[in-house]
């Protein structure tokens, strides 16, 4: 059990992160899924009610793995916010968070909740629905490619560790396709149902714990 896993995907190392986020050396990038930036804003509007901090914890959380491995480049691989762009905490955080990183290059591919994130002024790059950085393909949903390792998120894997009930984040690696975990807090998931030679590293309290191959 440690803070990171390296292993190798497609010819390049990279490292899954007990914070639920995936770090590529040779790019100084980290990756991100389904960040859902403002869904505790949104669900408070509709009189449901969730603790606040949840974006704030992610922000700082994400502040945090961008200082500690130097990282140059941020990938999101969809659903950055949540629903529409009301400008409520979440976006004043958001803003502040950009301003304390202001030479970090972000760039966020198009996500099922991202429909307003055109007009959403978050001071990052668009990308469209997809996008092939070197032997990868970044997306969001998780529909396989014949020739590269695809990239993406919107599932929200869970595992469940031996002996433990409660279901964790975790990294969900198949044949050519690797699914990260949801990167906020605030995020429902699936088990997967997993086919022969697949496996899950689960994030458990900032550890990456690989589980057994299936």
């Amino acid at each position: 059990m440690a803070p990171e896993l390296p292993i190798i995907l497609a010819g390049e190392t990279v490292h899954l992160l007990g914070a639920r986020a995936m770090y590529w050396p040779a790019r100084h990038g980290l990756l991100i899924a389904d960040l859902h930036l403002g869904k505790a804003d949104l669900f408070r509007r509709a009189g449901i009610g969730l603790p606040r901090g949840g974006t704030q914890d992610d922000l700082e959380q994400l502040g945090r793995l961008v200082q500690q491995h130097e990282v140059r480049h941020l990938w999101i691989l969809g659903d950055v916010l949540h629903g529409a762009a009301h400008r409520a905490a979440w976006y004043r955080q958001w803003q502040g968070w950009r301003e304390q990183h202001p030479d970090l290059w972000i760039g966020a591919l198009e996500g099922n909740h991202d429909r307003v994130l055109p007009k959403a002024d978050l001071g990052i790059d668009l990308l469209g629905e997809r996008v092939q950085e070197g032997p990868f393909l970044l997306r969001h949903a998780p529909q396989p490619h014949p020739g590269l390792h695809v990239l993406c998120g919107h599932l929200h894997p869970l595992a469940r560790l031996p002996g433990m009930q409660r279901r964790w984040p975790a990294f969900w690696l198949r044949e050519r396709l690797t699914i990260l975990p949801a990167f906020s807090r605030f995020t429902a998931g699936i088990a997967p149902v997993m086919d022969a030679g697949e496996r899950l590293v689960a994030c458990v309290e900032d550890q990456a714990i690989a589980l057994p191959t299936r």
